[in-house]
């Protein structure tokens, strides 16, 4: 079933002509829609409408795959890597970020908080999991924790951990007095981001949707203009 608050979240987005990924980073992915080599504005377009009649109507990654193979034989665009490789990551990317946007904003409702102030950190059933994406499963901190600025999820390419709230009766379930103490933060020198995490996931994007749009505007401004000087 379409999920209102992913289908706002997305819709709220300005198309960003690109080149790789990066062009866009952190946050600003929460405000742009962008399809790396995507560099047309028509082209960019119809991958937009095809990624949001995936969110707003619930449909497959096998339906999206015929809308990419049209747009892709449309313009004769080329990418890299295979079909089923490119269209899976653009679908499954903007599902997550869209789905778990709208989550932020159901878990933050004041009148959640006031029964289940807590967040709980849950695993996705990946074939290959990340060791410490694993590790924090089970893991509930309350919601205003710092750690949520930078941990929600997803966090990095084909991440399926999820967040749900949590009450002091969830807590005594789970044979806790109260709410864990988050992990220590390490960055990874090679990558610059948080363990666990991958360059430029480290962000929350329920948050970043909720940031001034012109705070965030002003910042795709300037990763157009970089982009206009390259």
């Amino acid at each position: 079933m379409p999920f209102g608050k992913a289908v706002s979240f997305f819709r709220g987005k300005l198309n960003i002509p690109t080149e790789k990924w990066d062009d866009l980073w952190k946050d600003q992915h929460a405000k742009g829609f962008m399809v790396a080599g995507a560099n047309r504005a028509d082209l960019l377009a119809d991958f937009r409408q095809a990624v949001d009649k995936a969110i707003s109507e619930g449909t497959t990654l096998a339906d999206f795959r015929k809308d990419f193979d049209r747009i892709v034989a449309r313009y004769g665009w080329s990418y890299n890597g295979s079909r089923n490789w490119r269209s899976g990551v653009i679908y499954r990317t903007n599902i997550r970020t869209a789905y778990q946007a709208g989550r932020w904003q159901q878990l933050t409702d004041p009148d959640l908080l006031k029964l289940k102030p807590y967040l709980e950190y849950h695993h996705g059933d990946s074939l290959n999991p990340r060791p410490l994406h694993l590790a924090w499963d089970g893991l509930t901190l309350p919601a205003d924790d710092p750690w949520w600025r930078t941990h929600y999820p997803p966090n990095g390419w084909g991440c399926k951990c999820s967040v749900f709230a949590a009450g002091d009766r969830d807590l005594a379930r789970a044979g806790k007095s109260g709410p864990d103490q988050a992990p220590s933060m390490e960055i990874d020198p090679a990558t610059g981001a948080p363990e666990g995490i991958d360059p430029g996931w480290d962000y929350n994007v329920g948050q970043a949707a909720g940031k001034s749009r012109r705070i965030l505007d002003d910042n795709l401004q300037n990763a157009l203009h970089r982009l206009g000087r390259e």
